[in-house]
């Protein structure tokens, strides 16, 4: 284990403004659990009181001082740690299970929140349309590290639509006016979730390719549902069976 040399900070710090393909991680149980699936880390920087971390990977293990993690790390509160694992995109491929679409959602914490709950219920494959990028460390730590579990894929909509067509994939989108999700029948194996734009809701191209229109139940004039909680409840009542 060495000391991190100036180069080096300036250069992971160029890397983390211009990088889509590094992933900087800075919660320890986030850190442990990208490293038991096999995901290979290029640094690990950590402050001298937690150098006993890691202890496989000294080779590539560096101590820096306090206001390096902070200015690597997008947490409030750093751990203490930092470490730079290359996330490789997976290739667009046709959904093996349920999945999760989600069209144009700009809310790192939702997108999230999204992917943690698909990953619980069994909607391995996820689908970015011109979302935030993976790689956003809110994002990361809102999924609890179920990034590392699921095939997420970004894409444009010109990508998706044509993988839909091709593959005559059968997707359900949300909206008030739609049909009660607690009665809906569940005719096909495989259904793709489709939650639209925290702001906008999901986009005229992507509407016209969905099947069919749910909607969730509320008393007292609640008319929405913040988009990670509304897209959990259907994933589960989707998902009921198989639990």
């Amino acid at each position: 284990m060495q000391k991190a040399t100036n180069n080096l900070i300036r250069e992971l710090k160029k890397q983390k403004r211009e990088s889509c393909s590094l992933l900087f991680l800075d919660n320890i149980k986030i850190i442990k659990d990208a490293l038991k699936l096999g995901l290979n880390p290029k640094y690990i920087l950590v402050e001298s009181n937690k150098k006993e971390l890691f202890p496989n990977y000294d080779n590539i293990k560096y101590i820096v001082e306090n206001k390096i993690i902070k200015q690597l790390s997008d947490s409030t509160t750093p751990q203490g740690v930092v470490c730079i694992i290359e996330y490789i995109q997976d290739k667009l491929m046709n959904p093996k299970t349920n999945f999760l679409v989600l069209d144009s959602l700009q809310d790192p914490g939702n997108v999230g929140a999204l992917i943690r709950t698909a990953c619980a219920c069994g909607f391995n494959d996820i689908y970015l349309i011109d979302s935030v990028k993976v790689n956003n460390s809110k994002l990361i730590r809102s999924s609890a590290g179920t990034i590392f579990l699921s095939n997420i894929y970004s894409c444009t909509k010109k990508q998706f639509i044509d993988l839909v067509n091709t593959n005559s994939l059968y997707l359900i989108k949300t909206d008030m006016k739609g049909e009660n999700i607690f009665n809906f029948n569940f005719k096909v194996e495989k259904i793709g979730l489709v939650i639209g734009n925290e702001g906008n809701g999901v986009s005229k191209d992507i509407e016209k390719i969905c099947k069919q229109t749910v909607s969730i139940p509320m008393l007292n004039s609640v008319e929405s549902l913040n988009a990670s909680i509304s897209g959990s409840i259907i994933m589960y009542e989707i998902a009921k069976s198989k639990f």
